[in-house]
């Protein structure tokens, strides 16, 4: 039996803090998923234009064991200068592997980005911006929406530029009879549509330029001949929203399970399922997609097959709401409606 936690969020796992720091002017920012003591990572990275930082971290044969903190932010790679920030905010609140006895613990740090220059301005997250993430993080509920590294996210690029909807970021938690909890944080830039996996209907599409209603992109990928697709090709290189770099997904996956390394990236990968089951299409050649699994090793499940099992699904469910979610609570920003925002435009259009 499993139900959602107090905050219906990853800050249900305990040891887990999220902070963001926003920027509405420019349309970017960034977020800081914090475990002060310390968490076993896995890290899985099915999309085709990752942008990284010390992912091999979490390779099961390299020596670290545990990280403090992720970092997600906007700017694409320009953006990981937020990392020096929140380096040095863990260092000032003496989170980190405690090397030398008389030196400052060295903090252990992974991160990712996401592509949101062409909205807003194209300024990236700084130094100081990590450092005001970090400095927020916190434990309880956690801000959603257009807000940290989901400040300048897009979705359903597929259309025209002038046919996006606005991303954002999203939470949610899964709690278990037996006291494991699963949550996820999921910040969603992402070529593909938004699907309701409930019910399978359409959340966010490309908008359609005279109908007032959404397309589908799977259908209008499936039905382009090679002749369509060789003219959009060379009136609009990237009609399909699939340069390198130019999108991306990305989620953090929390739990009190006792993981290793190889255990943890399973997670990740059962973990993606639920990006699968609500992005369409995903994993393409310009999404970075990329899971991070923390497992903060209260619950062992490394000897329980079933129970690995059972964790993974837990995470693939909170990733799908957490998902939804980041669409559903995002706001309009920069010229790019939200989907609220303009399904009620459209009603008051037909009223």
């Amino acid at each position: 039996m499993t139900e959602s936690g107090p905050h219906d969020a990853i800050t249900d796992v305990p040891g887990i803090e999220v902070g963001h720091y926003t920027d509405l002017d420019n349309a970017t920012g960034c977020t800081v998923v914090l475990a002060r003591a310390g968490a076993r990572p896995g890290v899985f990275q099915p999309g085709g234009a990752p942008g990284t930082l010390d992912t091999d971290l979490a390779v099961a044969e390299n020596a670290i064991q545990d990280v403090h903190a992720v970092l997600l932010t906007g700017g694409s790679v320009l953006g990981l200068d937020a990392a020096a920030g929140v380096r040095r905010y863990l260092q000032e609140a003496g989170v980190g592997l405690p090397l030398l006895p008389e030196q400052q613990p060295l903090p252990i740090l992974m991160g990712a980005v996401v592509f949101d220059l062409p909205i807003g301005s194209p300024v990236h997250p700084t130094s100081d911006n990590g450092h005001e993430a970090a400095a927020s993080t916190a434990d309880g509920p956690v801000e959603q929406g257009s807000v940290g590294v989901g400040t300048g996210c897009t979705v359903a690029k597929t259309g025209r530029p002038q046919t996006l909807i606005k991303g954002g970021v999203g939470s949610a938690s899964l709690v278990h009879e037996s006291g494991l909890i699963v949550g996820a944080l999921v910040a969603t830039n992402s070529v593909g549509d938004i699907i309701d996996p409930a019910s399978g209907a359409l959340v966010a599409g490309p908008r359609a330029e005279h109908s007032g209603e959404m397309r589908r992109s799977s259908e209008a990928l499936l039905n382009r001949s090679v002749a369509e697709y060789e003219e959009l090709q060379q009136s609009r290189p990237n009609f399909s929203g699939d340069d390198a770099g130019a999108n991306t997904t990305l989620a953090v996956i929390a739990t009190n399970a006792k993981l290793h390394k190889g255990t943890a990236k399973r997670v990740s990968i059962m973990g993606s399922a639920g990006l699968a089951r609500t992005i369409n299409p995903v994993f393409t050649p310009g999404d970075g997609d990329t899971i991070f699994t923390l497992a903060t090793g209260e619950i062992d499940v490394t000897g329980l097959p079933a129970m690995l099992t059972l964790t993974g699904a837990m995470a693939a469910e909170a990733v799908a709401a957490a998902t939804l979610r980041s669409v559903r609570e995002a706001g309009s920003l920069a010229g790019v409606p939200s989907v609220s925002d303009w399904r009620a435009s459209r009603r008051r259009q037909s009223a």
